[in-house]
C-alpha cells in the first residue's frame, strides 16, 4: 500500500487530507517567543486575527527529524510499504532536506524496516505542492504504482503554475521579494505585485492596480497556460480574507467554462507568515512550455551519460 505525506506548507484542507489519508509534519512557527506546531497549535484563522497586534515579526522552521519520523512509523505500522513524501521547494526552505535526513536517520534507529520511501522537491509553495499531493492521491487511487508516481511527480512539478498577490507588502519586503522603494512606490499607485515560482524560488512576475486587474489576470493566464488534458482541478487560496478568493472563482467560472473541480483552501500558518493579510493564490498545471523540455532532454542526457 502507498502512503503519502507532506510537509505543512502543502496547505490542503483537513476535509482533504482525511479524504486522502495524508499525513502531515508540521513546520515551527515562533511567535513573540514562543513556539507553535503549524495546524495543531495555532490555527490559520488565529494567527491571521493577530497578526497586526504581534511585536515582532514571526518566523518559520523545518519541521524536526521526529515529526516526520513519527509519519513514517505510523505509515508503516498501518502497514504501508511504500511512502511517498512531497516537501515545499528546496529554493524556499529547508523541509525537502530534512525529509531525506530524517529517512536517513528512519533507517538507522529501524534497521528491520523494509518499507520504501522517496522524498520528492516539489519545487512549488504551498498550493502548489498541495496540487501535486491531491494528483498523486487520485491516481494512486486509480491503480498507479509507486513507480509511476515518482516519475509523474518528476515530470510536471515545474509545470505547476503559480500565482500570488497580496493586499500588504511588508511581509514580501522583510522576505526579500520587494524593495522599500517598491513597496512605497506600489502603495501610493495601489499596485498589487503577482509572483510565480521561477527556479524554485518566488518570483514578482507582473504588478497589476487593484483586484479587479489581478483577477484578471488571473483568467486570462489561465486561459493561455492550462494543460486541459492534465488540469482536472484548480486550487484557489487565501490567506485572510475568502471574499477574494470567491470573487476570483465567480470569474473563473464565468471566463473559463472549466468543468473541473475548483477547490478553495486557505493558506496556513507558515505560509501566511510570509505572504500576510489579503494573500490570493491560483494554482494549476501548464502546458509544456521550450525550457521545460530542454529540462527533460537534458536530464535524460545525464542519465544516459551516467550508466
Amino acid at each position: 500500500m502507498i502512503k503519502i505525506m507532506a510537509d505543512s506548507t502543502c496547505d490542503l484542507s483537513d476535509e482533504m487530507l482525511k479524504k486522502y489519508d495524508i499525513s502531515i509534519a508540521p513546520l515551527i512557527v515562533s511567535i513573540d517567543g514562543k513556539e507553535y506546531r503549524d495546524r495543531i497549535d495555532i490555527t490559520a484563522d488565529e494567527f491571521y486575527s493577530r497578526l497586526a497586534t504581534y511585536a515582532k515579526p514571526p518566523t518559520t522552521s523545518m519541521p524536526t527529524p521526529e515529526s516526520y519520523m513519527d509519519c513514517f512509523r505510523k505509515a508503516e505500522e498501518a502497514g504501508h510499504d511504500e511512502i511517498l513524501c512531497i516537501c515545499m521547494s528546496s529554493g524556499t526552505s529547508g523541509s525537502y532536506q530534512g525529509a531525506v535526513l530524517s529517512k536517513d536517520l528512519y533507517f538507522e534507529s529501524h534497521p528491520e524496516s523494509k518499507v520504501r520511501i522517496e522524498i520528492i522537491d516539489s519545487v512549488s509553495m504551498s498550493h502548489g505542492s498541495g496540487w501535486l499531493i491531491v494528483k498523486c492521491a487520485r491516481l494512486r487511487d486509480l491503480g498507479y504504482s509507486f513507480e509511476e508516481l515518482v516519475d509523474y511527480c518528476e515530470h510536471v512539478k515545474y509545470r505547476i503554475k503559480h500565482f500570488l498577490s497580496v493586499e500588504d507588502l511588508e511581509n514580501l519586503i522583510r522576505s526579500g521579494r520587494l524593495s522599500g522603494t517598491g513597496a512605497i512606490i506600489g502603495k501610493m499607485l495601489g499596485i498589487q505585485p503577482i509572483m510565480s515560482m521561477k527556479n524554485t524560488k518566488g518570483a514578482v512576475v507582473a504588478k497589476k492596480r487593484g483586484l479587479k486587474q489581478v483577477l484578471n489576470f488571473y483568467v486570462q493566464e489561465f486561459l493561455e497556460r492550462v494543460d486541459y488534458d492534465e488540469t482536472d482541478f484548480v486550487i484557489i487560496g487565501y490567506t485572510s480574507d475568502i471574499h477574494r478568493a470567491e470573487n476570483l472563482k465567480n470569474l473563473f467560472v464565468e471566463k473559463t467554462g472549466f468543468d473541473g473541480d475548483i477547490y478553495m483552501m486557505q493558506m496556513g500558518v507558515a505560509v501566511g507568515t510570509h505572504v500576510g493579510l489579503g494573500g490570493l493564490s491560483m494554482f494549476f498545471l501548464e502546458k509544456p512550455h521550450a525550457d521545460f523540455i530542454q529540462h527533460i532532454k537534458e536530464k535524460l542526457v545525464r542519465r544516459t551519460s551516467n550508466q
